[in-house]
């Protein structure tokens, strides 16, 4: 987890313990899960949950997996400040790895510009089997 921005950025308490519940899980959450988990500490509704993911996703600690309508903790401290986060999902046991890596920065920047397009944001989702699960099925 992002230590650094951690102790620079005081969270509120909803944050906090969404943050929490997201490292713990190890895994993509859904917003729903989330707020299961979180009932006994006081959270009623959806949106008590959908606000503390949005302002953890604008402050670079949680990711948005668009593809599984799901979010993850942020798992590195230069994320925010490479613009581009790809991620690799396995798509039988939903391993989540995290990767911020300059040359996708690169391209990415570069398709703007060829495609004269400013964006705002972007993330690359890539799905298959990881080695685990690659291994079994081929056994």
């Amino acid at each position: 987890m992002k230590k650094s921005v951690v102790t620079k950025v005081k969270l509120t308490r909803n944050q906090s313990l969404v943050l929490d519940s997201l490292i713990k899980a190890g895994q993509p959450s859904g917003a729903y899960a989330l707020l299961d988990t979180l009932r006994p500490h006081g959270f009623k509704a959806p949106l008590q949950i959908y606000r503390a993911l949005e302002q953890l996703i604008d402050l670079g600690l949680a990711h948005r997996l668009e593809s599984l309508n799901a979010f993850i903790a942020c798992s590195h401290v230069s994320c925010e400040s490479s613009g581009a986060t790809a991620f690799v999902i396995c798509d039988k046991c939903e391993t989540v790895q995290e990767i911020c890596d300059e040359s996708i920065s690169n391209f990415l920047s570069s398709l703007a510009r060829k495609t004269k397009i400013r964006a705002s944001k972007s993330s690359i989702e890539l799905h298959g089997l990881c080695n685990g699960c690659s291994a079994v099925s081929h056994s």
